[in-house]
């Protein structure tokens, strides 16, 4: 018998050592870098201690009111200086190049947006006083001193304002389609230049334009009505809606035009279902800021169209009252109480900003709505 055939169990081989507790992974891309919170925190802490050494400073000059505008200048500037300095601590020199050119890019926005702040700042705080429903239900006839509101002054504007667009929206339309579509040669040119020789003329020699133009044609020197302020404020409108319109009307691809005329669709019905859908909300932002470039208009309107105490419903008859000129009369002609003057200006002067807004509103409305539609 053959003896057993025995097996030598394995030799166990020595566990190999543990290492040692691993190092904390280190990414090379995001190490040395400044979080994403850090440069708005930067700013939000400029901006308090900046705010709280002007408000100190006022105090100890005995100054009534906070200069928002001084705090949050100064702060930008200190929000500069400081993240370039923290960004080349942590960062290093390349990336604080970086950031400081950033921040000067924000600063420059900062800086530009500060006049809009202080000016709706202002008129907002010195226009509430009057602003309430007498000022919106009452006009100024009979009216000497405290009382009284600008119900003719926004009813003028509203009717002088809308025929001017009546008259100027059709006409540079029509304007920009022509040169466009149509428009070669000497002739589209000339209208050219018109229309940017046009976009510079001072609001003053549209008014003195509107006066010459009427006084002529009824022959009557003292004519005053408020068709004559929709004229002038035409010719200042015209030009920006021509320029707006026709730039928007340039970018419409042609493949679109070709398309159509490929279907054999007239050129005529192209431009009326094609271009201008296509364009439409582009026309409307330049129809909007026309309108804001003539609605604050004071010189032309005081020169044709007049002002008056009293209501005025016709366009075509008697002198009308406009905002901007109501403004004007009230701040220029105050009366024995100055401070009551001036706070009936200064809500003008809001009621005329919240118009503007609400017209711009408006027009983003309509250009949503009437904009093409994206397939699904």
């Amino acid at each position: 018998m053959s003896a057993p055939i025995t097996e030598k169990p394995a030799s166990k081989k020595p566990a190999a050592a543990k290492p040692a507790a691993a190092s904390a992974i280190v990414n090379t891309l995001t190490a040395g870098r400044l979080p994403k919170w850090a440069p708005w925190a930067i700013l939000a802490g400029a901006w308090a201690v900046v705010s709280a050494v002007v408000g100190i400073v006022g105090a100890a000059a005995g100054a009534t009111e906070f200069n928002i505008a001084l705090a949050l200048f100064l702060g930008t500037v200190l929000y500069v200086v400081l993240v370039t300095a923290i960004s080349r601590l942590v960062e290093g020199g390349r990336q604080a190049k970086d950031r400081m050119v950033t921040a000067l890019v924000i600063s420059a926005f900062v800086i530009a947006l500060l006049p809009l702040i202080s000016l709706g700042f202002t008129v907002v705080i010195n226009g509430l006083p009057r602003f309430d429903l007498e000022f919106f239900n009452s006009s100024q006839r009979n009216v000497v001193g405290e009382g009284g509101g600008a119900l003719h002054a926004i009813v003028g504007t509203l009717l002088v304002t809308g025929m001017a667009a009546l008259i100027s929206i059709p006409v540079g339309l029509l304007t920009a389609i022509y040169l466009v579509e149509y428009g070669r040669g000497p002739f589209a040119k000339a209208i050219t230049f018109l229309v940017d020789v046009m976009t510079g003329i001072p609001s003053i020699v549209a008014g003195l334009f509107a006066y010459a133009l009427f006084a002529l044609l009824f022959s009557d020197p003292g004519i005053r009505f408020g068709f004559g302020g929709s004229i002038a404020l035409s010719l200042l409108m015209i030009p920006v809606v021509v320029r707006s319109s026709e730039e928007m009307l340039k970018i419409v691809p042609n493949e679109l035009r070709e398309a159509s005329y490929a279907l054999g669709v007239p050129k005529w019905l192209t431009i009326l279902k094609v271009v201008l859908p296509t364009s439409i909300a582009g026309i409307v932002t330049g129809v909007m800021l026309s309108i804001a470039r003539v609605i604050g208009e004071t010189a032309p309107l005081l020169i044709i169209a007049g002002f008056t105490a009293s209501m005025n419903y016709d366009l075509f008859a008697n002198r009308m009252m406009t905002l901007p000129v109501f403004v004007y009369t009230q701040y220029a002609n105050p009366g024995s109480d100055v401070a009551v003057y001036l706070d009936r200006a200064w809500t003008g002067a809001l009621v005329l900003i919240l118009i503007v807004m609400a017209l711009n509103l408006l027009g983003r409305l309509i250009a949503k709505i009437f904009a093409p539609k994206l397939g699904r």
